[in-house]
């Protein structure tokens, strides 16, 4: 038998005492060492064995099954201490299965150069931020959004420009820093990194005070980046890990972005951090719901893909932010702004799109190399993954050069044809064109560039053309309706039926020049949408010429209203019918002796 005395004081190594008038109330670890002061405890020599020999058997004996423990010691009740064991059981939460939009958010901040793109990039697992070493300049500037996936968790980051605290109120390191602290607002988590190869500088110092500054109520994470180099042998990770701790945030994590060392402390820290917050936050039904549910509402409209593209300085940044009424991207009149692509996902009219907005477009030449290279590239890589593509062009350059595209616009409203993309054409700073003596260059603006593009991409006809001033907000939602209408006819699909009688119609009002050489089609079908793509099977040796295929291509624009998109037809060899009648009789050869077979398979069976 146990006894405690009265007036006994009890304290251990990590416990946590919480005392009442006629109770107390005490946590306490697995291990832990009772001493007495004052008065004494009696064991029997058998229990104090179990308990300083085997502390996690003696625990788990009685039922427990958390790590933390919790009992009552009742001074009224004779100072007999009973233990009641309260079992602490935390929800197993699946991120894989909460909403996007319901995810804690965390943002990665430092000042420049320390690998915030790199590790969005090891945390998305995906090379989509630009990655350059560049210490006296910023690659990263606008704020980049994206869903990591560590381990099993999964949450929403973002990428910030670098912060320097010396930065001007107009420069463009005061603006990022000015996104990065709007960014604050809707980010619960931060992770503040260092550069631990250069140990702690005076910058990251700044760096941390605008944290304690801007970031209040955020829980910060202090991250030492480049450590796989760093050892306990050596000592070296202990003194990095000594000088990233007067930061004031806790204790560093240890990490290489590059090499993915370290990644598994980051999941631990997170984990818990993430689960309080997604406990704290969404409701008990909420989180019942969460992996029972299925996709019962999968959405029947796949998601839009549109890509803002154009030369450098034609306003494509100022046109995403007034599309999303939001300063989402850092704008100025500074030619050359944007260098990373931007994603950003929002809805129109009940559609999810995908709105990215590229850097200006350049010829890539031998000279350029670094960052501005590597924005080339990713400006051409989005406008292949795009399915529509909207081409912005300056109003006041094509009324000074009284033409509607250079060679850069010509080349990439071409290639997004030949890559069979919707192209929608919008001239933005049509509000420089106003007032009574700009009355005619205005007028003559908005007739001549139809024209002049309908000349320059004969492949397409009907390319939509929108006039807007991004700056003032007009016009933005003639764009999405053009962009909208352009991706439905992108996915159209027709049937077949129709088609055939759309060609008979079609082939009566063509004039052949020889109706003996007439090529026969036999029918014409669809075969698949994005873009539209039909085969004409043409019976006999007659093929149809180029001049045939343009006016089928035209006749089905014009019937279908299929303007704005490339529209594609091949032409194949119809099977004649002695080949599909000895295709029939063989099939029917081949079904008549397994069907013998089988009647002397079950015959012989019988006999048996």
């Amino acid at each position: 038998m146990r006894s405690v005395f009265c007036n006994l004081s009890i304290s251990g190594i990590g416990a946590t005492q919480l005392s009442s008038n006629n109770a107390r109330r005490v946590s306490t670890l697995h291990t832990c060492l009772y001493q007495n002061t004052g008065n004494f405890c009696t064991y029997s020599e058998q229990e104090t064995q179990d308990e300083l020999f085997d502390p996690v058997g003696s625990l788990s004996s009685g039922g427990i099954t958390s790590e933390m423990e919790e009992f009552v010691i009742d001074a009224d009740a004779g100072c007999a201490g009973e233990r009641k064991a309260k079992p602490m059981p935390r929800k197993s939460i699946d991120f894989t299965t909460i909403d996007i939009d319901k995810l804690p958010t965390v943002v990665i901040i430092g000042r420049p150069n320390v690998g915030k793109s790199a590790l969005f990039n090891r945390l998305i697992r995906r090379r989509e931020a630009l990655v350059y070493n560049t210490p006296n300049d910023h690659v990263t500037r606008d704020i980049r959004d994206g869903v990591a996936k560590l381990g099993d968790l999964r949450f929403r980051v973002l990428d910030s420009a670098g912060l320097e605290a010396e930065a001007s109120s107009g420069s463009v390191l005061g603006r990022t820093a000015a996104m990065t602290e709007n960014v604050l607002t809707r980010s619960q988590f931060a992770l503040f990194l260092v550069d631990a190869r250069d140990g702690l500088q005076p910058m990251d110092l700044d760096v941390g005070k605008w944290l304690r500054k801007h970031a209040t109520g955020i829980k910060t994470l202090v991250v030492m980046n480049k450590a796989e180099l760093l050892d306990d042998i050596s000592g070296s990770l202990a003194a990095a890990a000594g000088e990233a701790y007067t930061l004031g945030f806790g204790d560093p994590i240890a990490l290489s972005a590059e090499t993915g060392f370290g990644m598994t402390e980051l999941y631990e820290a997170l984990r818990p951090l993430l689960e309080d917050y997604v406990l704290r936050v969404l409701k008990d039904e909420d989180i019942d719901k969460i992996g029972s549910c299925e996709d019962e509402d999968i959405e029947s409209k796949l998601p839009l893909q549109l890509a803002i593209v154009g030369r450098p300085n034609v306003g494509k940044s100022t046109l995403l932010n007034a599309i999303l009424q939001e300063n989402r991207v850092l704008v100025g009149p500074e030619a050359g702004l944007t260098r990373d692509s931007i994603r950003v996902q929002f809805q129109y009219d009940g559609r999810n799109i995908y709105l990215v907005d590229t850097a200006g477009w350049l010829e890539r030449t031998k000279q350029e190399k670094g960052a501005s290279s590597l924005s080339i590239m990713q400006s051409r890589k989005h406008l292949m993954r795009a399915h529509v593509v909207a081409l912005v062009l300056d109003a006041e350059e094509i009324a000074r050069a009284r033409r509607s595209m250079k060679h850069a616009e010509v080349v990439i409203a071409r290639r997004a044809v030949e890559e069979g993309r919707g192209l929608v054409v919008v001239v933005n700073k049509m509000d420089l064109l106003k007032g009574k003596q700009n009355s005619k260059i205005y007028e003559r603006v908005i007739k001549a560039v139809p024209e002049e593009i309908q000349t320059v991409i004969p492949q397409v006809s009907g390319i939509p053309v929108v006039f807007v001033s991004a700056l003032e907000g007009q016009g933005r939602i003639a764009v999405m309706r053009e962009v909208v209408d352009t991706y439905e006819k992108w996915c159209l699909r027709l049937p077949t039926a129709r088609l055939n009688r759309w060609l008979r119609k079609v082939m009566s009002r063509h004039s052949w020049k020889d109706q003996a050489a007439q090529p026969k089609i036999k029918y014409f079908t669809q075969v698949k949408a994005r873009p539209p793509t039909f085969v004409a099977f043409v019976s006999g040796k007659t093929r149809l010429s180029d001049t045939d295929l343009r006016f089928l291509t035209k006749s089905l624009k014009e019937d279908f209203n299929l303007g704005g998109i490339p529209v594609r037809i091949m032409q194949r060899t119809a099977p004649r019918n002695s080949e599909v009648k000895t295709v029939v009789s063989k099939n029917r050869q081949a079904a008549g002796r397994m069907s013998e077979r089988v009647f002397s398979d079950k015959r012989s069976t019988s006999l048996l």
